[in-house]
């Protein structure tokens, strides 16, 4: 189910929503989200040459012992039932290659050892200022390394040392979010890069991490390159078959996906899965995460039949692993019934929902205040709405309300997604009234929180405005509307979609108020001109919007105007026609 907007009414009828609103909201999210920034884990293992500069970290900082981790872009998926980037590693300190590195490289290793206690260090001391909050602190600390190495640099240093720190200091400005520092890093690196050969120990390592912040960057051609040549280091050592192919299999498989190839996607995920079935067998953790990023792809691309056997071999394995009763098989079963109802099998996804709230409530593995038990309970609701059960419902709506005030308080702007949500659901069952109440106690933590010409105000605003229509008091609702649409066009734009709705829907409550028609046609145009640059001038949204243009045309008695209308209507409704029939 698409994540929505806040109005979801028709806007030919101002037939309240169905749907319900989401913490992703793409309009109210600024206001309504307590967005969590994530922190790029990674721990290095780069043996190098003798460290002949300072590498400056905090006095007193936090340091752990070193854990030598693979990292591998593979999409956000889902993994225990959370959006995961970047989680999927390959911790080496006791593998057999590192082994190999060790017993062939021990001089090496043991004269680098500082080095690489130093670059752990540092990482983790930036980690730890980061998750602290003291982000100029890491900012000056990341700053001071990077103009230490380019120092060394300049003086002609372009080995495996430089490269290393080089990698540690961009991953440290990726987890500060300073993309654009990271770009200016990841060029200097490149360039050493470059220039070694390719069996210096573990710099497929650092190509791995540099194919992952390419693909950040959405630099998709430079991630496959570097992702394309760590594949071929690690085949050449360790053969066609080794699950250290993994890695850059997982990575190269979601930068294809995000440029459309998404054939070789798959190709590339069912060859990282086949590596892991014939080196690890048919049951072991590591196949979650392929698996989850393949049959996130194939629905993703509309392949729902085949999705779904990937996520019944999910649920199945994380049975096998974990358990009946474990967490995890709860959010599998949430994965799984959320292809069902892609495929249409509705009842399916609303007991497959229900097990997974029992499994997941007796595992104590989540929080009843988590977002993903908060989405899942958004989820369940719409599917059981849909199913013509609306009390049971709007029941889970009212536990997320009672949730939020519990852990927020009652006139928190969270809240305010919840009580929208319930209020559709009245609407839905015909109780206007108690929508009406809701509504206008969710805009008025709105006014309590945001400016009065804020944008996330327009969206109960304008759903006030419906439900004020819906109980014929047109006058009022004209108001609420006429309101919303002024703080759209500033906030958004005069062409905007939101403007579009808020324009839509005023012409509903104008036309029964008997405004002038001159005037409704003139909404009416700017309406369907929006819906034009939006959606494309033969596109199904602009059909009932050329219905009432024709019918208000019909009334000014504008025969010229209106023929070619009727005309392109009529080719409309054919076109569409023929899609259903074929």
């Amino acid at each position: 189910m698409a994540a929505a907007s806040l109005l979801f009414c028709s806007t030919s009828s101002l037939t309240p929503t169905t749907n319900f609103c989401r913490k992703n909201s793409v309009y109210l999210n600024t206001h309504l989200d307590q967005l969590r920034k994530g922190i790029m884990s990674f721990a290095v293992h780069l043996p190098c040459q003798i460290c002949n500069f300072k590498i400056y970290t905090v006095t007193n900082g936090a340091s752990s012992g070193l854990h030598c981790k693979r990292l591998a872009s593979t999409g956000t998926v889902e993994v225990d039932g959370r959006s995961q980037d970047d989680e999927f590693t390959f911790d080496l300190s006791n593998s057999q290659r590192s082994k190999k590195l060790s017993d062939s490289s021990s001089n090496l290793l043991g004269s680098t050892h500082g080095l690489e206690r130093q670059l752990d260090s540092l990482f983790n001391e930036v980690r730890t200022l980061i998750r602290s909050g003291k982000k100029y602190e890491a900012f000056d600390l990341l700053q001071a390394n990077y103009l230490s190495v380019k120092e060394h640099m300049d003086a002609g240093a372009r080995g495996m040392e430089e490269a290393a720190i080089l990698d540690v200091i961009a991953l440290g400005y990726m987890a500060l979010g300073e993309t654009r520092i990271v770009g200016s890093v990841l060029d200097r690196l490149k360039k050493v890069a470059n220039g070694l050969k390719d069996d210096e120990p573990l710099l497929d390592s650092i190509l791995l991490h540099m194919g992952n912040m390419y693909e950040k960057l959405e630099k998709f051609e430079l991630a496959i390159n570097q992702y394309g040549r760590a594949l071929n280091i690690i085949e050449r050592k360790y053969g066609n078959s080794s699950p250290f192919l993994v890695t850059p299999l997982l990575g190269m498989a979601k930068v294809l996906s995000s440029i459309g190839r998404v054939t070789e996607a798959i190709e590339t995920y069912h060859l990282a899965i086949k590596i892991l079935e014939s080196g690890k067998g048919l049951v072991c953790g590591e196949l979650e995460l392929p698996l989850i990023s393949l049959s996130n792809l194939l629905l993703e691309e509309g392949r729902a039949s085949e999705a779904e056997n990937v996520f019944k071999r999910i649920l199945d394995l994380c049975i096998k692993l974990y358990g009946e009763k474990d967490g995890r098989v709860g959010m599998a079963m949430c994965s799984l019934a959320r292809v069902k109802c892609a495929t249409g099998d509705i009842d399916e996804a609303i007991a497959l929902y229900q097990d997974a709230f029992r499994v997941l409530k007796d595992s104590k593995s989540i929080a009843s205040n988590d977002e993903l038990m908060e989405k899942m309970r958004i989820d369940l609701a719409e599917l059981l709405h849909v199913a013509g059960r609306g009390e049971e419902g709007r029941a889970l709506l009212e536990e997320c309300l009672l949730i939020t005030e519990k852990y927020q308080g009652k006139d928190h702007p969270s809240c305010v997604i919840h009580l929208m949500n319930l209020a559709a659901s009245y609407s839905q069952s015909k109780n206007f009234g108690d929508a009406e109440r809701l509504l206008k106690k969710s805009l008025q933590i709105m006014m309590n929180t945001v400016p009065p010409d804020d944008q996330s105000i327009s969206f109960p605003m304008l759903h006030l405005a419906v439900t004020l229509y819906k109980l014929n008091r047109d006058e009022e609702a004209e108001k609420f509307a006429l309101n919303s649409l002024h703080i759209r066009e500033k906030a958004f734009g005069a062409e905007s979609l939101p403007v579009g709705e808020a324009l839509d829907c005023l012409v509903s409550i104008q036309s029964r108020l008997g405004r002038n028609d001159k005037e409704l046609l003139k909404l009416l145009e700017r309406v369907l001109k929006i819906q034009e640059l939006a959606f494309g001038n033969d596109s199904k949204e602009v059909v009932e919007t050329l219905k009432k243009v024709i019918h208000y045309m019909d009334k000014l008695g504008m025969r010229s105007d209106k023929l070619p209308l009727q005309r392109r209507l009529s080719t409309l409704r054919n076109k569409f026609k023929q899609m259903v029939k074929y």
